[in-house]
């Protein structure tokens, strides 16, 4: 195997600064190539809608990583699920991806909304979002996550 260290191509600019579990859709967000890109990295990306944001839940502490299971949000009305069952930041490798809008593209800035991370957030990659890579068939969750995601992505 080749050795290999990923490195964030930019970083989250948002008026946000805490990871506060709802309402994300409320705020919008850019994300600033690093220095090594040009505008060119993003050239034909507005002829897309969405992107998947790939990034780094970089602010959550050692101590706080899960490797077994929880509940969801520490709710004792909702069930012990492991951390591969949840999307919570307190994730192994603090992987994070999000399915966001594109609002515009400006030179090295791309400006989205829905994107549920922080301002300085480091993000590592940017894929457009494509339909045939979306879901096939019928999508089956838990009735704990209805009620987890009704307030994530409210708009005012």
């Amino acid at each position: 195997m080749t050795d290999f260290l990923l490195e964030p191509i930019g970083v989250v600019r948002s008026t946000r600064s805490e990871a506060i579990d709802d309402d994300w859709d409320k705020e919008t967000a850019s994300i600033i190539l690093d220095s090594r890109f040009t505008p060119e990295a993003f050239a034909g990306l507005d002829a897309f809608s969405h992107v998947e944001i790939i990034y780094l839940f970089d602010q959550v502490p050692d101590g706080k990583i899960e490797t077994g299971a929880r509940r969801p949000r520490g709710r004792q009305d909702w069930p012990l699920v492991g951390i591969f069952a949840q999307r919570g930041k307190n994730r192994p490798n603090r992987i994070g991806l999000t399915i966001c809008e594109i609002l515009s593209v400006d030179g090295a800035t791309l400006s989205v909304r829905g994107l549920d991370a922080i301002d300085g957030t480091p993000v590592m990659d940017i894929k457009p979002v494509m339909s045939e890579f979306l879901p096939r068939g019928q999508i089956r969750e838990p009735e704990w996550v209805d009620e987890l995601m009704s307030e994530y992505w409210t708009r005012t």
